[in-house]
């Protein structure tokens, strides 16, 4: 087959059971969101390139990886590469902050586009469950976030991993720890590579988040931001852990923790899977608190705490952990119209079940009562519904309870009361 009609590079189709569980996790991700009165929000899959590339950004997602192009008019676009950005844009454009409510609380489901080398869980398309918190600062806040993202972890069954925190401080304490991390890197920064160099000019905490040179001794030996951060910085993230540890949340602090966007001050966190065959991609979700983001896009100033949870890379760690949450498809009905004479009626009984909230199907080409009865297998359906010459005649139809084998015939007008009976109301 011609790459043409192929899948591109790092996208992928879902179907069949990888889609029930793909359902599956939007359904409690979503059901999680209403308990904690979180409303969704979507926002377009393109946005002006400016929204994600914000001038001095040293993110290898802002300068690597965003798949950008003009328009006819000539305007330049991306597609969006992550999820918060184009949200607090629309926060903005949309003046919700006037809403007056304290903290006001979003979430989303939807596709980001990043230019990488695709790996597994880790896509170049890949669809992302976030959720953004907007109002004043609150360590509180941060930690109902990052209990909301566990909790879907926990209702998915997934119990290897841990939590891992760090703050970067506000403004001032960044600042200050940005002039240390130059002293230190300007004697190795010729020998790190073109996107440390990079790093170094724009924004040198980008160095501690690269991979490639981990063990490097300017990474080994850099100093933390501890020393950096003001008194507000610190007690603020004080009142994370103690939160954290009033509610019994075991979790570790990292002060190399950067997160990998350059918008995030005070509080950054990743959830890393503890299995021992994660590899690399052990990250199963991530986030933190942004200070200006409100305010680059011409609002208040508002803080914000938000993360994001990529699906496809869920779906890698319930599979390492051999967890199938799939809901099996199976049917209340299967109708089986044995000759042409009988398609009319099994429609019509088709469309009466599921008018009352039964899922049904019907075979469409006459096929001989063994093959449909094996389709009827096949489907798991817990009725067979036959229909033949006499039942059209009579306007009856024959109904059989595939578990218990009991089998009667009826006028057309019974067929919502015997199910009913059989299967319960829906």
């Amino acid at each position: 087959m011609s790459n043409m009609f192929k899948a591109p590079r790092g996208t992928q189709d879902v179907y069949g059971e990888t889609m029930q569980t793909w359902k599956k996790i939007e359904e409690i991700a979503r059901d999680l969101c209403t308990r904690y009165h979180i409303t969704e929000i979507k926002t377009p899959i393109f946005e002006h390139t400016q929204v994600f590339d914000r001038g001095n950004d040293a993110s290898d997602v802002v300068n690597k990886e965003m798949y950008t192009f003009e328009d006819r008019g000539g305007r330049s676009l991306s597609l969006k590469p992550e999820g918060t950005a184009g949200v607090v844009r629309a926060y903005v454009e949309h003046k919700l902050y006037a809403q007056g409510t304290a903290v006001q609380k979003y979430f989303y489901i939807s596709p980001n586009f990043r230019y990488e080398r695709p790996q597994k869980g880790r896509m170049r398309m890949h669809y992302q469950f976030g959720v953004e918190y907007f109002g004043e600062k609150s360590a509180y806040a941060d930690v109902e976030a990052m209990l909301l993202g566990l909790k879907v972890l926990d209702e998915l069954g997934l119990h290897n991993y841990k939590l891992v925190i760090n703050t970067l401080g506000d403004a001032e304490s960044q600042m200050k720890y940005r002039e240390i991390l130059v002293d230190h890197f300007a004697p190795y920064i010729d020998d790190m590579g073109e996107d440390n160099q990079r790093r170094f000019k724009q924004n040198p905490l980008r160095i501690l988040d690269d991979k490639y040179y981990q063990d490097h001794e300017a990474l080994i030996n850099a100093p933390t931001n501890r020393d950096a951060l003001n008194e507000a910085s610190s007690e603020y993230f004080k009142t994370v852990c103690d939160t954290l540890d009033s509610l019994g949340v075991s979790y570790e602090v990292n002060p190399k923790l950067v997160r990998g966007l350059d918008y995030y001050h005070h509080t950054v966190f990743e959830v890393i899977s503890t299995d021992d065959n994660a590899g690399a991609q052990s990250t199963i979700f991530a986030g933190g608190r942004y200070d200006k983001l409100v305010e680059h896009y011409g609002g208040p100033s508002v803080s914000a705490f938000g993360f994001g949870m990529g699906i496809e890379r869920l779906m890698v760690f319930l599979e390492l952990a051999n967890i199938d949450i799939a809901d099996k498809t199976s049917l209340d009905a299967f109708i089986m119209p044995l000759d042409i004479e009988s398609n009319a009626l099994s429609l019509k009984a088709a469309q009466a079940l599921r008018d009352l909230g039964y899922t049904v199907d019907m075979d469409f080409n006459n096929r001989s009562m063994r093959a449909q009865f094996k389709l009827v297998d096949r489907t798991q359906a817990k009725v067979a519904i036959l229909l033949g010459d006499a039942e059209v005649k009579e306007n009856k139809l024959t109904l059989k309870h595939i578990e218990t084998q009991s089998q009667v015939t009826i006028e057309f007008e019974a067929l919502e009361s015997v199910m009913k009976n059989w299967l319960g109301e829906k």
